[in-house]
């Protein structure tokens, strides 16, 4: 999760209540993963079927499946180029 504590980090610089507002927010997009694991779309980048991506604004959520579970491994502006998450990856 550094990627969204960069973020709230750089939002924070002009506005600490609009950083936590944003964090808030990007956990509340990500709250249907719970029901619905499989919901967004795979990663083109990676083409990997566990690997995952919902969207919240301008943010990709990266998620990777993990048993029905969804384990949030970055959260990227959409105009950024993927960075390596293989790092990050459970199911290599």
């Amino acid at each position: 999760m550094e990627d969204l504590k960069g973020i709230q980090e750089y939002i924070s610089r002009d506005s600490v209540y609009y950083a936590n507002k944003f964090v808030d927010e990007v956990f509340d997009a990500t709250e249907k993963l719970e029901i619905f694991p499989e919901m967004g779309r795979i990663v083109p980048e990676l083409a990997i079927p566990t690997v995952r991506e919902i969207f919240y604004g301008s943010y990709r959520i990266i998620y990777e499946l993990i048993n029905d579970n969804a384990l949030i491994i970055a959260v990227i502006h959409g105009k950024r180029l993927l960075p390596d998450i293989s790092d990050n990856l459970q199911t290599k």
